[in-house]
């Protein structure tokens, strides 16, 4: 399985902002091992960083994007489906029995829900409030960034955190169009761990890989 790892640093260093970056990302690991699973084409450039503290992950994504495309309507998260975004999905074990997505888009809207292998969604479900979750995002003069912090507390109650690694899928959606009247938007798809399937999924087991927390 695929593995990123992810650095330790002191509490309260480090402020969720979404825009430049804060000097406290030079200690995560860069991984920019971002493809096109499905396409014989290079990918734009997709870069992704972590930390850890004692009380929450934080991730950011720096993604290079010459047409930043975003769905707004009545600004509902399922908006966010339809625009450009990067996502995480964070699993209990390989059964997929849950998981749990959250999809950001470059207004920092989160599209978060619940879901059972195969496509079993529950977009109704959120994730636990009360500052377990922090997510922003702006647009550069090269693409877009999303920044994120999520409560350990939180994944430890999920059963998601365990013997100090999520079991993580991480990928992006290239908007080419977006939907005109009724219908949906174009996308191509990006992810980090290439899942080897006929067609372009992200939901099934082989698409994790595994974030490994390191002091």
């Amino acid at each position: 399985m695929k593995e990123y790892i992810v650095k330790h640093i002191d509490s309260n260093l480090l402020k969720v902002e979404g825009n430049e970056m804060n000097q406290i990302w030079e200690k995560a690991n860069v991984t920019s091992d971002f493809t096109y699973p499905w396409e014989e084409v290079e990918a734009p450039k997709t870069s992704f960083r972590a930390l850890w503290d004692d009380n929450y992950f934080y991730f950011r994504y720096d993604v290079e994007d010459e047409n930043v495309l975003t769905y707004v309507d009545k600004d509902h998260k399922m908006e966010v489906v339809h625009s450009d975004r990067v996502e995480i999905f964070i699993r209990q074990d390989e059964k997929l029995d849950p998981y749990y997505c959250l999809e950001m888009d470059a207004r920092g809207r989160v599209l978060d829900y619940v879901t059972k292998f195969y496509r079993d969604y529950d977009y109704e479900w959120e994730w636990p409030k009360s500052n377990n979750l922090s997510v922003k995002a702006s647009e550069n003069k090269t693409g877009y960034v999303v920044e994120g912090a999520i409560s350990l507390s939180s994944l430890k109650e999920l059963g998601l955190f365990k013997n100090n690694q999520l079991e993580a899928g991480l990928y992006r959606g290239y908007c080419m169009n977006l939907p005109v009247g009724d219908g949906e938007a174009d996308l191509r798809w990006i992810s980090w761990v290439d899942p080897k399937s006929e067609n372009p999924d992200f939901h099934i087991p082989s698409s994790f890989g595994k974030l490994k927390f390191e002091k």
